[in-house]
């Protein structure tokens, strides 16, 4: 049985597989039978130029695609460690939490208010 083939139909229209009418209508089997011609051997370079320089442009998308999704976790992630740290620094900034902490130093809040001091020209 090493010659038999067979073909297989498609039930649903009674024509075969589109591989099979597809090979019907290119029949290129006439154009290749001693090899390929040297005039298509430049068409041929460009088409897979340009399959290998969309591949490679299909990967570079898809990796940026990606950093971008993960340079944007990272930004939420410093907002929230930003947000969360100014509210510590209000907080820590304020005068009760300041005369706090400097009083473990030694020094007090001072309770008089400051003057102002008034220099006229006559006396100077």
């Amino acid at each position: 049985m090493k010659g038999n083939y067979y073909k297989v139909k498609n039930t649903t229209s009674g024509h075969g597989s589109i591989f099979s009418w597809l090979q019907e209508k290119l029949s290129l089997e006439g154009i290749f039978d001693e090899g390929i011609p040297a005039k298509y051997i430049p068409k041929i370079l460009f088409v897979t130029t340009l399959i290998i320089i969309y591949i490679g442009n299909n990967h570079y998308a898809e990796k940026t695609a990606r950093r971008i999704e993960q340079l944007g976790a990272k930004v939420d992630e410093l907002r929230a460690d930003y947000t969360s740290m100014k509210a510590d620094y209000m907080y820590a900034s304020k005068q009760s939490e300041v005369a706090k902490k400097v009083k473990k130093m030694g020094l007090e809040e001072n309770e008089v208010p400051p003057y102002k001091i008034i220099i006229n020209d006559i006396e100077y």
